[in-house]
């Protein structure tokens, strides 16, 4: 049994190993060695993304790449193949492989890679590292036509050795000792106008090794043409030339200090190639090791270890007086602007792993296109096209070579198009231009078209007004000739240019936009800085606020969420679900903005419990507005979520007022104008009516004066005070409560003036009042203290309109101390009133103090009382009996 189960065991293994042996064997034959490229070897030219590689041809249908460093691209990566490099061949190439080169940066990297089947090397002349999306081209090499010639191009990036200076600054170097030379690369991720400086340390030096030393200083020009000099420092200053003897002294180029020298040039720096690509600056050069230059140029001695000196900087361009380059002092510290190390330049040495990642890759210049100033187009040499390959002109607006131009939705563009006649500039969507038709692909023109081209002389205006429904990114290019235009950024940065209003909020970084319509506001915000996500809400402080938050998820969409804010706790920011419409939220560059409709009240129902309900906003009410920014956002919030700047306080803006600046803090504005309504409505006004009710038995008229003088310098601060909050609050809306009770309040209290310069005439005495007399005194006397309680409901309104609104410090204590003044103020009028009555009662019975009496009308008695008669008839003959009595007492 066992016999039995190892010989079937021993026959399967037996046929797995025969079909394995024959489908390798058939492998073997659609691979053959016949072509006469096997063992073709060269290197990839970098293009774009810090490509570089070594290629090797295996067999007919694989090869080999070593030694390969990328940056990460899009997820359509391809090896390519083309019959010629010109633009129009290259485009229409064909994928060799199905190999994708993921969004993964290469470092170093070695792979084998297998041709598709119909694929041959007969077919490519051109292979290329190629991004389909954009129709890029990463790198390349170009493969020998036959046979005989198997001996690859220079490629200027690739060297024998590499040694890191820094974390962005390298230097790359092939010698050659026979010939008396090294060639360096000079490499660093850095801006445009910064050197770089690579030289040998005089070797009798220990300290301050910069004195003495021969450095060669690489940069490019503004036109973005690379140079490399020569350069010998004998102090550490900028190079300086003095007056008396012309002498250079500082850091200068050999040619500074004597133009030639034996008949050589000084110079002998000789540039052999550079390149600027993503944010990277590359510039190659030739230098001799032992050089003629005795003087100002040291010698190298391939085989020892020497000291080398780096720095890093900012590039001074010539003018009238220098008419040199001449780099700045580096600055920063050491090991990251400048250094020193020990080398053996005939030491293989290999540490630099992976390309350099600038953190600016965007070379191309940027303009910002303004509604007031045309935008000169023009076409030039190519020098650094942002997206090879391209013809060798391209587009130039405002003498920059195909910058990025940059637009705002809602603000028209002005172009003056200079570019030749047979250069048409156009607004695609196509990411080449040139008429996508053309190429059986489709395309959305915006603007221009085969009329917008001109000259110098007579050029073509151009006017494009992007709005709202421009994508984000649009491309401004030729129509006859694809690729010599670049991308153009419409931006909702023109936000002031869509919304009626604007202003900054606290400490200025957050933009606040609003438009009003009848029964709705749209809103925008923009953040001033990078944040991971931004929020505005409506109130005094986040907590006890309505949010409007706007992030960018995941999935790199924009998302806006509201959220009621109970607390400083994650557990307290509660969603909600306002009606929000033509909502929009972005980031650029890492600025949040976004944008949202809602209306005035939302459109919830009278049962209706929902915490959106309540956000109510009232446009004739300044609105409280603060703002939060943090480095993320999520729906499942956590403290990490929370915010890590914010405001320091809140901004009140005026909606209605639609100007551009925020309101500022109006507490103290209030505070003035409920203090003198208060000393108005609750003391001067309310003493003026208790005057004239409980001091008319005091002799003569005082308790008229008294009353006049109350009543008037009330009304005066009750004008005083309104006037003084209209020109603060910039207007007089009539929405709120408080308004209303305060417009009743004060109407009233003109009337009264009114109505006492219209009274009728004074009964004299012992004359029974008229009725016209009786109905002014109704009106007067109900009139005014009709306008007491509108007044003091006002008052009471407006300590809840500051409550609700304004989130007033201390409103409850304050109302409840208006409460008890009021209460106290009762308690006096009840007592004053029981006393009068009881005086009234006395006199009536006899029991007054006739000797001290007012013999004249007793305006004390209420002409509105039912017993007003029989009182002034008893008044009157208690009259009568004084005047009788009196002599007997004397």
């Amino acid at each position: 049994m066992y016999n039995s189960k190892s010989s079937l065991l021993l026959l399967l293994l037996f046929l797995i190993n025969s079909f394995i042996f024959f489908c390798n064997a058939d492998s073997g034959a659609k691979c053959s060695n016949t072509s006469s490229l096997i063992g073709f070897e060269s290197n990839f030219t970098m293009v774009q993304h810090q490509l570089r590689g070594h290629f090797k041809i295996l067999d007919d249908c694989s090869f080999q790449v070593s030694r390969f460093d990328m940056l990460s691209g899009s997820s359509d990566v391809v090896f390519w193949g083309a019959v010629a490099f010109d633009f129009s061949n290259i485009t229409r190439g064909f994928p060799i492989s199905d190999h994708r080169l993921n969004q993964t940066t290469y470092k170093n990297a070695s792979f084998s890679i297998q041709l598709l089947p119909n694929v041959t090397w007969d077919q490519i002349k051109v292979l290329s590292v190629w991004d389909v999306t954009t129709l890029s081209d990463f790198g390349h090499l170009t493969l020998p036509s036959n046979g005989s010639d198997l001996y690859p191009s220079r490629v200027h990036t690739m060297f024998d050795n590499c040694k890191n200076l820094s974390g962005n600054y390298r230097v790359r170097w092939s010698l050659n000792v026979e010939d008396n030379w090294i060639e360096i690369g000079l490499e660093a991720a850095t801006k445009t106008m910064n050197y770089m400086a690579f030289g040998w340390a005089n070797p009798n030096r220990t300290k301050e090794l910069m004195l003495g030393a021969d450095i060669a200083v690489a940069a490019f020009t503004e036109e973005g043409r690379p140079f490399v000099d020569d350069f010998y420092i004998t102090s550490y200053s900028e190079c300086m030339l003095h007056g008396k003897d012309g002498s250079a002294v500082g850091v200068c180029p050999d040619v500074v200090y004597e133009n030639t020298t034996n008949g050589m040039t000084l110079n002998n720096t000789k540039l052999v190639y550079g390149h600027r690509r993503d944010g990277v600056s590359f510039i190659r050069f030739r230098k001799p090791l032992n050089s003629s230059d005795d003087k100002y140029d040291l010698p190298v001695n391939p085989t020892e270890e020497m000291t080398v000196i780096w720095a890093l900087g900012l590039m001074k361009p010539p003018d009238t007086i220098r008419p040199y380059y001449l780099p700045q002092n580096h600055g920063g510290p050491m090991m990251v602007a400048y250094g020193h190390l020990r080398l053996n330049a005939s030491e293989n040495v290999d540490d630099c792993f992976g390309p350099l990642d600038a953190d600016d890759k965007q070379d191309q210049d940027l303009i910002i296109a303004s509604a007031k100033v045309p935008l000169v187009v023009t076409t030039g040499e190519a020098l650094h096209y942002p997206n090879p390959p391209n013809p060798s002109k391209v587009l130039y607006i405002n003498k920059k070579e195909a910058p990025v131009l940059r637009v705002e939705r809602g603000v028209p563009v002005k172009f003056s198009v200079q570019t030749g006649h047979n250069v048409a500039l156009y607004i695609t969507s196509d990411y080449l231009g040139g008429n996508a038709t053309l190429r059986n692909a489709t395309e959305t023109i915006y603007s221009g078209g085969p009329e917008a081209e001109g000259v110098m002389a007579s050029p073509y205006e151009l006017v494009w007004a992007p709005d709202r429904n421009t994508p984000d990114q649009v491309f401004y290019q030729s129509l006859y000739q694809p690729k010599m235009g670049w991308r153009v950024e419409v931006v909702d940065g023109g936000l002031s240019d869509m919304y009626n209003n604007s202003v900054f909020l606290d400490d200025q970084q957050v933009t606040f936009f609003w438009t009003i319509s009848k029964d709705s506001i749209s809103i925008a915000a923009r953040g001033e800085k990078k944040s991971g996500y931004l929020a505005i809400a409506f109130g005094g402080e986040m907590v006890n606020s309505y949010a409007y938050v706007g992030w960018i998820d995941n999935a790199g969409k924009g998302r806006l969420n509201t959220y009621w804010i109970d607390g400083k706790d994650a557990s307290n920011v509660h969603l909600t679900n306002e009606n929000l419409t033509h909502v929009r939220c972005k980031s650029e560059n890492g600025i949040i903005t976004f944008e949202f409709t809602r209306p005035f009240n939302p459109s919830c129902s009278s049962h209706d419990k929902k915490k959106e309900c309540k956000n109510i906003l009232d446009p004739t009410t300044p609105l409280r507005v603060v703002w939060a920014m943090g480095a993320k956002w999520s729906e499942h919030l956590s403290e990490t979520n929370m915010h890590s700047v914010t405001s320091q306080r809140p901004v009140r803006v005026m909606l209605m007022r639609g100007s551009s600046e925020a309101e500022q803090d109006l507490r103290p504005v209030l505070a003035v104008h409920g203090f003198m309504m208060f000393l108005a409505w609750g003391i001067l006004l309310p003493g003026g009516i208790l005057a004239a009710r409980y001091l008319k038995h005091v002799k003569g008229d005082g308790w008229y004066q008294i009353h006049v003088y109350l009543q008037y310098s009330g009304l005066a601060i009750i004008l005083l005070a309104v006037l003084f909050a209209v020109a603060e609050l910039h207007g007089f809306f009539v929405s709120s409560l408080h308004v209303k009770f305060g417009i009743a309040a004060i109407f009233c209290a003109c009337v009264q003036p009114v109505n006492a310069y219209l009274r009728p005439k004074k009964p004299d005495h012992g004359v029974e009042a008229s009725s016209n007399r009786i109905i002014w005194e109704y009106f007067h006397v109900n009139v005014g203290r009709g306008a007491i309680v509108v007044g003091i409901a006002a008052l009471f309104t407006g300590m809840k309109h500051l409550g609700e609104r304004y989130k007033g410090e201390n409103v409850h204590g304050l109302s409840w101390a208006l409460i008890i003044w009021f209460l106290i103020g009762a308690l006096i009028v009840i007592f004053l009133e029981y006393r009068e009555r009881q005086r009234r009662r006395d006199r009536f019975l006899g029991r007054g103090d006739w000797v001290l009496g007012n013999v004249e009308e007793d305006d004390s008695v209420d002409l509105l009382n039912p017993h007003h008669a029989s009182a002034r008839t008893g008044s009157q003959n208690s009259g009568l009996m004084e005047v009788q009595l009196e002599p007997l007492s004397r």
